[in-house]
């Protein structure tokens, strides 16, 4: 199908312009400024004869006067189907890539996760079976390494080759997905001699667990003191532990979902000092806090995430390294857990709480209002949700922009519709939303993936088993 998609406002990393954008089939065909557009119905010669014919020769116009036209938004940090504490997360591939086209985002990257005593390409291909044939949009796969051993580390290389080329690593979680720094310093090392990037889970996770040990000896069981036994400095000083790994290995690194003040400052440090580092933040520290978390009864264990929700101070410090590229991505950590069946295993005991906010669906809206109250503007909105994670990742220009030859990853945004974020609206499989009653300004009207329309006019065309899968190349920043 040729669809043509006239009057709107494209909106790129590099800036705006009133253009029209011609689809074909999968790929973007042609974009030009209105300026042709208006010589052709004057009457007056157009300035390329390709374009004269665009209209007559579509399939179907879709009308965007008066909105957006932005690449896909690109999720680099999703949990779907997650195994943790004994239960797994509510979205699966099918339900969690539906909500994610709902809002906007056409790409997600999520995480296979090796168990200890399990090999990478073993656990790849458990992942492939969860994802093939369910999803609605593409998606990738970055390697949780739980277990470095010889084996694992040879491995990397393997998965590279299968087009995964990004391995996550945990300094928080003893027991279940830490690795010493010996361990991390070895996969990193690896991973420069390949260049692979590594993902880092930054928070020392030895020193919480003996936090949450007096906590829970002096009776202190409430959901609020799962961000209050882990303090923003032990996400700081494991950021910087994390960064001189990454120095002494030659290997570049990634901060997932940064949270505080102190772990940003060590990233713009590094960063200053010409290193390889890279981090990103998520929507749930933009907007939500640690008075979230302290909400009476045990309404707190909705917002039970790591690292945890922070003061409120906290945020616009995250504000300001989104605007300097200290923060270079906006990812959303999409981990949800019902708060019925699942947060309850919690009560009576914070540190039994699945850990994860759902947000997939919200990540677009939730930046766009930062361009509505001026945090960001409307270049960097798209930057960061989807230009630089298709750059980070492998991605670009498949992927992150509307030019010629790109995927037709193509969303169509009303920015001044109103609406109201609930549960009883929302799309994700999850019983509750981190941001129930929020009300925002901006909405996705229309989302096309690979030249597909999956949802138009609040109602969803798509179907499970569209999605791809992503071999992804190398990362395109490193020095």
């Amino acid at each position: 199908m040729r669809i043509l998609i006239s009057g709107g406002t494209v909106v790129t990393a590099s800036g705006t312009m009133p253009a029209d954008v011609l689809v074909d089939g999968e790929k973007i065909a042609a974009l030009t400024t209105r300026d042709n557009f208006a010589e052709r119905r004057s009457g007056q010669p157009a300035a390329n004869e390709h374009v004269s014919a665009w209209a007559p020769a579509a399939d179907r116009i879709i009308d965007a006067t008066g909105k957006y036209v932005l690449p896909g938004g690109i999720d680099g940090h999703t949990h779907m189907e997650m195994p943790f504490g004994g239960t797994f997360s509510a979205d699966t591939f099918e339900t969690g890539t539906r909500a994610a086209a709902w809002g906007g985002t056409t790409t997600i990257i999520d995480f296979a996760v090796q168990a200890k005593g399990t090999s990478l390409l073993s656990t790849l291909d458990k992942w492939h079976a969860k994802a093939d044939g369910n999803c609605a949009v593409d998606y990738g796969f970055h390697m949780i390494v739980s277990d470095v051993n010889d084996t694992s580390l040879k491995e990397m290389d393997a998965c590279i080759a299968a087009g995964v080329n990004s391995f996550k690593m945990f300094m928080a979680y003893p027991g279940v997905f830490y690795a010493t720094d010996g361990e991390i310093l070895l996969a990193m090392q690896q991973a420069g001699r390949s260049g692979a990037i590594v993902m880092m889970h930054a928070e020392n996770g030895i020193a919480i667990d003996q936090l949450v040990a007096q906590a829970l000896a002096a009776g202190k069981t409430d959901p609020v003191q799962h961000g209050l036994t882990r303090p923003p400095e032990l996400e700081g000083e494991a950021t910087s532990r994390a960064i001189t790994l990454a120095k002494v290995a030659r290997s570049p690194l990634y901060i997932v979902h940064l949270s505080a003040i102190h772990a940003l400052a060590a990233v713009a440090q590094a960063r200053d000092a010409g290193q390889n580092v890279f981090a990103e933040t998520c929507p749930q520290y933009l907007y939500l806090s640690l008075e979230d978390l302290a909400r009476p009864g045990f309404e707190g264990a909705k917002y039970v995430a790591s690292p945890p929700l922070r003061p409120p101070p906290h945020q616009q410090t995250l504000w300001q390294g989104l605007r300097t590229n200290d923060l270079s991505v906006v990812s959303t950590d999409h981990c949800p857990f019902c708060f019925a069946d699942q947060k309850e295993l919690g009560r009576g005991d914070f540190s039994k709480i699945p850990n994860g906010i759902p947000g997939v669906e919200h990540r677009m809206d939730l930046l766009h209002q930062g361009v509505v109250t001026g945090e960001i503007s409307l270049s960097r909105w798209v930057e960061i949700s989807s230009t630089t994670p298709a750059r980070m990742f492998g991605l670009y220009p498949r992927k992150g922009v509307i030019q010629p030859g790109s995927d037709a990853d193509i969303v169509i945004y009303n920015p001044l519709a109103k609406q109201i974020l609930s549960v009883a609206t929302h799309h994700m499989n999850v019983d509750y939303s981190a941001y129930e009653g929020m009300q925002i300004t901006g909405k996705v009207e229309t989302t096309l993936s690979r030249g597909r329309v999956v949802i138009d006019a609040g109602e969803y065309h798509g179907s499970a088993g569209h999605g791809q899968f992503l071999q992804r190349d190398l990362c395109q920043y490193l020095q």
